[in-house]
């Protein structure tokens, strides 16, 4: 029997970096672009003999802008991919993509390679914020997207949003949220902004530009009122909160995201992507060890190596069963139903109270995790420090 795989495509080119981005992506060439889609088509035929032993449940071409790729470098890529990997029928394939990078013609011929899911990056629907932003794209760029989207016939349909920004108010969120939904998108992704180190916003922020005027930060307050008002809206128009930043329609959850919070094993392709795979033993089909690998972040490395025929370069990190029962808990508790003291148990060998047992009586003694017959989940509260409550899954 296929054990079951989720496929990463990583496709690190975007037409200029956003202010608040440390994901490793950058501008470059059309032929630069046309280079690496050859190179990532290459690493997918290494795959071959690996691939006999999966059935592939979800595909994500994440980035950077994946959109950026031609309908012909898009129809190459699912042409390598179905030759060498058993993908299921029935499989979650999604892109993303950003506004104003697409048109009616090339969403078509997307839907005909295989994408059968779009991920929007729209961030906000007021202008002033989305040049804050230093996104590409206005809001009406992003109307006319989605407009082809629909028109293309897309039915599973995403919209990233971003909460806490710079001069944002809460009567301006309150605007993007009521705008997003008279769309009706099935899901929407509504994410608290990070300053990551790297980015011009930790820069402005380290230099005190967001500390008044227009650019002021929200209070702790305001983002979490902005939080508070984003499960309320979308949970009155049907769309329920299955994890901690992402609301959906029943049956619209993002499979493959699921699988990551899940420990499915993934295979990452392309410069910078990143896999966990289990190593089982042939006679029992347990597990007996896990591996992280993590390629290079250098695209113009990954080309040459690819090209050369020569082994990737990657960092990889042979799990202790101790990282994978934190694994379990810090990312199978990011979910609304948290996760499943019988499939810890039956995954590690052991009951979770024997491991986890102090930790678990604090904080449900402080109502930050609760336990409902099989499930151990965070609570609401949980839900609005889950940083803190999910470092104490921490072993190490």
């Amino acid at each position: 029997m296929k054990r079951e795989l989720e496929l990463y495509l990583h496709i690190p080119f975007c037409v200029r970096k956003c202010n608040y981005c440390d994901f490793f992506s950058a501008s470059g060439t059309k032929e630069e672009l046309n280079a690496y889609v050859q190179a990532l088509c290459k690493e997918i035929n290494r795959y071959k003999d690996f691939a006999k032993e999966y059935i592939v449940k979800t595909v994500f071409l994440g980035g950077g802008t994946p959109s950026l790729l031609t309908a012909d470098q898009m129809k190459l890529i699912f042409e390598n991919l179905n030759q060498i990997f058993t993908i299921d029928p029935v499989a979650e394939i999604t892109m993303e993509m950003n506004p104003g990078t697409v048109n009616i013609e090339k969403l078509r011929s997307y839907k005909q390679a295989g994408i059968n899911r779009v991920s929007i990056g729209l961030q906000s629907t007021e202008n002033k914020e989305l040049k804050m932003l230093g996104r590409i794209h206005t809001y009406e760029d992003f109307l006319n997207t989605w407009e082809a989207v629909e028109q293309a016939g897309f039915k599973n349909r995403n919209i990233d949003l971003m909460s806490a920004l710079p001069g944002q108010t809460l009567k301006s969120w309150e605007n993007t949220l009521r705008k997003i939904l008279t769309l009706n998108p099935e899901h929407i992704s509504a994410y608290s902004l990070i300053l990551e180190e790297g980015t011009n916003f930790y820069e402005w922020y380290c230099k005190g530009q967001f500390d008044a005027g227009d650019w002021k930060l929200p209070s702790e307050d305001d983002e979490y009122t902005m939080g508070e008002m984003t499960i309320q809206m979308l949970e009155s128009c049907g769309m329920h909160r299955y994890e901690i930043s992402n609301y959906a329609y029943p049956g619209k959850e993002c499979r493959h995201n699921l699988g990551y919070w899940d420990r499915v094993e993934y295979l990452g392709i392309g410069a910078g992507a990143a896999s966990l795979i289990s190593i089982q033993n042939k006679n029992t089909s347990e597990i007996q060890e896990q591996i992280r690998f993590n390629h290079i972040k250098n695209r113009d490395k990954y080309i040459q190596t690819i090209n050369q025929k020569q082994a990737i370069e990657i960092e990889h990190e042979y799990l202790t069963l101790e990282n994978q029962m934190e694994e379990f808990m810090y990312l199978g508790l990011r979910k609304t139903a948290g996760i499943s003291k019988n499939k810890f148990h039956k995954f590690f060998g052991k009951e979770i109270g024997e491991v986890y047992g102090s930790i678990i009586k604090r904080l449900e003694e402080d109502e930050l995790i609760i336990s409902k017959e099989d499930n151990l989940m965070l609570t609401h509260r949980g839900m609005d420090i889950s940083n803190y409550v999910l470092s104490e899954f921490l072993l190490s």
